[in-house]
């Protein structure tokens, strides 16, 4: 994994830089209830990929981690909803440009924000950055399927992160290492219900209890009602079961 110690060091200006070597990049507002955060992105993403399309032959890499993905949207609303005059402790795994973490360090909690695409954690940390939250938030390179931390949290948050079937083993024994075992110790997730994943689910119940709720939401990016686009999105919570 690349080295990403300067992005603990280096000002915001030399962080643009480094992401504007790649990129053609635009901060863009989002709003998740009563607050908005500005989220760096991929100005054109269709033209970046056809870009990539023409120069990657065979070995073609899409940037998804870029994306601002239905689920992360509903799960920032989602946790907006929770009480927020006890700060904790959380996680947010496959973070992409870390838009849950955000949304959760902006209400108050400390949050340590991962992937395991470098350019993702250059994202997150420069919207930590641009939206003052950097004395909650912080980045960290974290690849779930090999890597352990020294400390549990009190929520681990995931958007659409159960997209691969293979790594369900993997992320489910990270669960179970990293969560707090307390009574309030609770994972999140959010999934699209096009990518219902439910070998994951059946495994997981044997570490946890989980409960889900299904909301529906649509796209606002096109003007009329009629052409926004309908997206499902479940909700997971997650609680170890007590040995």
């Amino acid at each position: 994994m690349q080295d990403t110690d300067f992005l603990q060091t280096e000002s915001m200006d030399e962080l643009l830089a480094r992401a504007r070597e790649k990129y053609e990049v635009i901060f863009e507002p989002v709003r998740i209830k009563d607050m908005t955060l500005d989220i760096l992105q991929i100005a054109d993403m269709e033209a970046y990929i056809d870009q990539l399309a023409e120069t990657a032959g065979d070995r073609l890499e899409l940037p998804f981690w870029a994306k601002i993905w239905p689920a992360s949207v509903i799960l920032g609303y989602y946790l907006c909803s929770l009480p927020a005059d006890k700060p904790l402790d959380m996680l947010e795994l496959g973070a992409g440009v870390g838009l849950c973490g955000l949304v959760a360090a902006a209400r108050g909690h400390k949050v340590l924000i991962t992937d395991n695409h470098p350019d993702a954690l250059l994202f997150a940390r420069i919207n930590i950055l641009q939206n003052n939250l950097q004395e909650r938030a912080s980045v960290q390179a974290v690849d779930f399927t090999a890597d352990h931390l020294s400390r549990s949290f009190d929520s681990i948050l995931g958007a659409e992160i159960l997209y691969q079937e293979n790594i369900y083993p993997y992320l489910i024994r990270f669960l179970d290492k990293h969560l707090d075992t307390s009574l309030h110790g609770e994972i999140i997730l959010s999934a699209s219900n096009a990518r219902k994943s439910p070998a994951f689910f059946q495994k997981a119940q044997e570490n946890f209890q989980i409960s889900h709720k299904t909301l529906e939401c649509r796209d606002s990016s096109a003007d009329d009602y009629e052409d926004q686009e309908s997206h499902k999105i479940t909700i997971y919570r997650m609680k170890a079961r007590q040995r």
